[in-house]
């Protein structure tokens, strides 16, 4: 099934010319984050005299990979601070990626210290690497707290494994992951006591400033700043709305919300303050433009918090942190824009199919009738703006060709020319995207949202 309303041919002014590229912070991001490791290596190098020997390279390697792994640490820690600049530039999303991404590389380089440090230890003393890594552990000064911290920090790496994530909910994840901040600091005390490079000054004030500062960006961003906006907005549940078959609108009532300067393609941290929901943050996209008063969230039941959504009184406090992610219309560079939603990653897409400026053309895709959202709004900006509204409904056989490559130039013409906006199931994403490149559609202009945590 197909329906479709008529385009503007009309492009309204300012939606042209350049834009600064969207690709700026994200590089100034990790060009920062490459020079800290850059002078982290300078520190070990000032330290060392000389190396000489396979105990001496072994133990050198030792301190590097621990020196590398202790300034990883706090790196990740504030790529989850939700700073706006990068929450806004970067996108939550990509920085979950790149979090997930740099914690693979803490535990590879938090094993590679163990194992080489043990090991040239063990040649120096003339033991086998066994009884020196009993020797460390139980005698050195404070490795006992540093066994605890690999331990947290290995088993957080198992539960954030693609395979183990798929078998837990959010909740699970949410509440094991948390072990990660104790895991840090625990490595701390042992680094400072431990660790050669870190016994001299400046460098020991400079890690210890290093690690406050860490602390400090964490705790105003994720604690303190939300409790301000708490006592400032007074979000409460308005109303709840079923929308689809295990979906809910969940309207929140506040005050002076512009304030927040929240943006449609954004969302927040979610907690309600009512039982079983108030200890998890769950992130929830806005689904239509904010107003000064209310905003908008809709919720699929994909897990104990989101099931638990659709029984939420009217007057509940919530507690948002927010707004984030950067999956708005500053990432488009051209007048004409695409957009491609799947089942609830509607959500998003419809509040951006209402405010983006341009030539707009939405692809819905859906696997029946009543899976549709927002049917009567879709219909109703679709009219107002002269946008395009193509529903494909029905199965993944009906309309699989419609999402390759052909099928898409010849569904949407001018496909090179558009920006695209993309939001769905992570399979069905990654699908389309593939498709989009494949018909010449550069990178830097498909912009996507992920579902995965």
């Amino acid at each position: 099934m197909s329906t479709t309303a008529l385009r503007r041919d009309a492009v309204p002014p300012g939606t042209g010319g350049s834009k600064p590229s969207p690709e700026t912070v994200p590089r100034l991001a990790l060009a920062l984050v490459g020079l800290g490791a850059v002078l982290v290596l300078g520190a070990w190098w000032r330290s060392t005299s000389s190396v000489s020997g396979a105990a001496g390279w072994l133990t050198g390697a030792g301190r590097i990979t621990g020196l590398l792994a202790g300034y990883l640490a706090p790196v990740l820690l504030l790529l989850m601070a939700r700073l706006p600049v990068l929450e806004r530039r970067v996108g939550s999303d990509r920085l979950a990626r790149w979090h997930a991404f740099g914690g693979r590389y803490l535990v590879y380089l938090v094993m590679a210290h163990i194992l080489t440090i043990t090991w040239g230890y063990a040649l120096t003393d003339g033991k086998n690497p066994v009884a020196e890594g009993v020797e460390i552990v139980f005698h050195y000064p404070e490795m006992i707290k540093g066994t605890l911290a690999t331990v947290l920090m290995l088993g957080t790496g198992v539960v954030s494994a693609r395979a183990a994530r798929r078998r837990m909910s959010y909740e699970t994840w949410y509440y094991l992951h948390l072990a990660t901040y104790l895991a840090i600091a625990l490595a701390f005390s042992h680094q400072i006591v431990n660790g050669a490079e870190l016994s001299v000054q400046p460098e020991q004030t400079l890690w210890s400033l290093y690690y406050v500062l860490a602390a400090a960006v964490l705790g105003w961003y994720r604690l303190l700043l939300p409790y301000l906006r708490d006592r400032r907005h007074g979000l409460r549940v308005h109303s709840v709305v079923a929308e689809g078959p295990g979906v809910y609108s969940v309207v929140l009532r506040g005050e002076r919300l512009d304030e927040l300067k929240a943006r449609p393609g954004q969302f927040f941290r979610l907690q309600f303050q009512t039982r079983g929901l108030r200890w998890v943050a769950s992130p929830y996209s806005l689904s239509a433009a904010p107003h000064p008063n209310f905003l908008r969230f809709t919720v699929k039941n994909l897990g104990g918090h989101s099931a638990a959504v659709a029984g939420l009184a009217p007057g509940t406090k919530v507690r948002a942190e927010g707004p984030y992610g950067a999956f708005t219309q500053d990432k488009a560079r051209s007048p004409r824009v695409l957009l491609i939603a799947a089942g609830v990653g509607i959500t998003p897409i419809r509040a951006l199919f209402e405010t983006l400026p341009g030539q707009l053309t939405l692809v819905y895709r859906a696997g029946s009738d009543q899976e549709i959202l927002f049917r009567t709004e879709l219909e109703e900006i679709a009219r107002r703006r002269g946008a395009r509204l193509v529903y494909l409904v029905g199965s993944r056989r009906r309309h699989g060709r419609t999402l390759t490559a052909k099928g898409l130039e010849h569904l949407v013409p001018g496909l090179t020319a558009h920006d695209v906006y993309l939001c769905g199931p992570e399979a069905m994403q990654q699908a389309v995207i593939a498709a989009l490149r494949e018909a010449g559609v550069p990178g830097s202009r498909i912009h996507h949202e992920s579902f995965e945590f």
